[in-house]
């Protein structure tokens, strides 16, 4: 336990965020019978999980930043259809996260963030299938598959490390190829010839009603919701004594700073100063497509991911460096409509506005591409848990594994020397 509370003292455990992690961290919480309070000044699951592609995938231990990934970037900003794009008066404030992400990507490094990233990772459908089973609500998230796929051998060639890191952490696949891929996954084009099958994977058929859902489940049993956006600590000699909000102060004894993309000021009042930024995302939806793939697709040549979900037919991804600020740029959704007709050859050339949403969020990423998790330096009564970037709802429920272990005196169930806040 931590230290700020006397024997016999009933304590309040907070979460701030009110995201995939914050609200699986504050669930798992109250299922050890703790008062907890989770402090969301949105609605849950409406930041990063409210957009992302779902996917529940114990293969994504391939870190961001990989040896040639520098190479790579002028080719990805010059094309009108490529994952990455810069704001350009960005740059200055970017730089020095840049800077750590292309050191970050050394061969050794990589082994060691694939290494680090395998058990929290690990069996990701496992992980969140008790929180949803408890809320009622089983077939949110189903064990389909994930599929990777190729236009040619050249791409599949330029991932060979990254499957290398894959085997290295025991996570298996399969290789499809030609008629063989078509007849597995036939929603897809025949300029696709190399597939790469991850059976262990899964996926959530919306992730903003998967964290609404267990956030209901939360509330129902007895957990409590705040709607006010958290400034800052309340510290007496080095102990917590609530949380500092527009809405006045929050009684509370331990916290878990879990607010994604918002997590930095708060890390910076503990004495962290932590290298995260935005990676900014963007989904497009079609509702009832003309054609939708059985399972997750990723697209390996193009970097976007298709997702059948309640909904319709989600394309996510792309990454856009322009900080919290900035307005949506729309173009980049339009782009992910336009790779998505080149990936499903079966959808309308066409569609009605009514038929199409699109949508940006802000992926918390830190440029190791390993989230914060661990204690705050002026207080050890407070845990990080932020910064997951492209993992945030797979690695979601394990996350909030490890937090309860270090909240409630335990020893994790895997080190969490990596993911320090300290470590830069």
């Amino acid at each position: 336990m931590t230290s700020s509370s006397k024997p016999g003292t009933p304590r309040t455990f907070a979460v701030i965020g009110g995201g995939a992690v914050g609200v699986a961290t504050a669930s798992l919480l109250l299922r050890e019978g703790l008062d907890v309070v989770l402090i969301e000044r949105g609605g849950l699951g409406e930041g990063a999980s409210f957009g992302n592609a779902g996917v529940l995938a114990p293969s994504s231990v391939v870190p961001m930043s990989m040896p040639g990934t520098l190479l790579k970037v002028p080719g990805y900003l010059l094309d009108p259809l490529g994952p990455l794009s810069i704001r350009w008066s960005y740059l200055p404030t970017l730089a020095p996260w840049l800077a750590r992400f292309v050191k970050s990507g050394t061969r050794e490094r990589v082994q060691a963030q694939a290494r680090a990233l395998k058990p929290l990772l690990d069996d990701s459908f496992s992980a969140w299938l008790p929180l949803v089973r408890h809320a009622g609500n089983e077939a949110l998230i189903q064990r389909d598959g994930f599929l990777a796929v190729y236009r040619s051998e050249a791409d599949f060639a330029g991932d060979a490390l990254g499957f290398k890191l894959r085997r290295d952490n025991d996570i298996p696949y399969e290789m499809l190829r030609g008629a063989d891929l078509w007849a597995f996954e036939p929603s897809i084009s025949r300029d696709y010839t190399i597939g790469v099958l991850f059976r262990q994977c899964g996926h959530t058929l919306n992730p903003n009603r998967l964290v609404r859902t267990v956030g209901e489940a939360f509330r129902r049993d007895g957990g409590r919701l705040v709607e006010a956006r958290a400034l800052g600590f309340s510290l007496e000699g080095g102990e917590l004594k609530g949380i500092e909000t527009d809405a006045g102060l929050v009684p509370a004894q331990a916290a878990v700073v879990a607010a994604g993309a918002h997590s930095r000021p708060l890390a910076a009042s503990l004495g962290d100063d932590v290298p995260l930024d935005t990676e900014r995302g963007y989904h497009v939806l079609i509702a009832d497509p003309e054609t939708l793939p059985q399972r997750p697709i990723l697209d390996a040549s193009a970097k976007f991911v298709s997702t059948p979900m309640e909904t319709g037919l989600r394309m996510a991804g792309t990454v856009e460096f322009a900080g919290l600020e900035a307005p949506p740029n729309w173009t980049r959704a339009d782009h992910l409509l336009t790779l998505g007709r080149r990936l499903f050859p079966g959808l309308a050339p066409q569609y009605p506005e009514a038929r199409v949403s699109r949508w940006m969020g802000f992926r918390p990423s830190m440029p190791d591409s390993l989230p914060v998790i661990g204690r705050a330096s002026a207080c050890r009564d407070v845990v990080y848990a932020f910064g997951h970037g492209h993992v945030g709802v797979a690695s979601a429920a394990r996350t909030g594994m490890a937090v309860s272990d270090l909240l409630t005196g335990r020893m994790p169930a895997f080190d969490l020397a990596p993911f320090a806040p300290t470590r830069f």
